[in-house]
């Protein structure tokens, strides 16, 4: 989903994972206080982000699985992400006035009055590169980045895990090696022990054994 290039001036730019990296296990202190910083100033006007808003939810709607992306703050985290990553910042805010040149040439006035199938007119322009006007590279450009950022925000929440199916490192359960791979190998567990195997029930029980090196419970 985090596609291609994104800036019209500079395509190379590296999708920075929000919040992450730093020492392991963590941030470290001075990783914490210039977040700290960023979260507290913004970026973004509040027209500017009236037009994310609706985009965002173009790009990912709610559905019987899944919340919207504005109901996630991916819009909060795109704010973010602007003055982390400050070369995001004449691109994201020269595609949002490209908007509302769009909209005014289109239907006589801005952007944020449209109805929804005006919006979705000016989206369909530059939302797929393969079918787009050569006259709007720069706007599908704008949009790829538009796209990269709303998916990078979406699936770094809990909900867009879960929605993915993204388990991360869970503790398992072991109950001995598994039968095909003892069949493989002509071997078998031995039955004495088939009733003591580790059941997720047991976890916390610490198993005994007597001085000859027999199984005691």
């Amino acid at each position: 989903m985090l596609m291609t290039g994104c800036d019209p001036e500079d395509s190379s730019i590296a999708h920075e994972p929000v919040l992450t990296g730093g020492t392991p296990g963590g941030r470290t202190e001075e990783e914490k206080i210039r977040d700290a910083k960023l979260l507290a100033d913004q970026f973004f006007t509040n027209d500017e982000r009236k037009k994310l808003d609706t985009l965002i939810d173009i790009i990912m709607p709610a559905d019987n699985e899944s919340p919207a992306a504005t109901e996630l703050k991916v819009t909060d985290f795109m704010d973010f992400m602007m003055l982390d990553q400050p070369n995001y910042q004449t691109p994201m805010r020269g595609g949002l006035m490209w908007l509302d040149f769009e909209a005014d040439e289109k239907f006589g006035k801005p952007f944020n009055e449209l109805s929804k199938d005006q919006v979705l007119e000016i989206v369909e322009l530059v939302a797929w590169p393969d079918k787009a006007d050569p006259a709007y590279e720069g706007g599908v450009k704008w949009f790829n980045l538009l796209r990269n950022l709303t998916c990078t925000g979406y699936f770094t929440t809990e909900a867009g895990w879960k929605y993915m199916g993204y388990k991360g490192n869970q503790p398992n359960v072991w109950d001995g090696v598994p039968e095909e791979v003892l069949n493989k190998h002509g071997l078998s567990n031995p039955e004495k022990y088939s009733t003591l195997y580790l059941k997720p029930e047991d976890r916390a029980k610490v198993a005994q054994w007597d001085d000859e090196g027999n199984l005691i419970g």
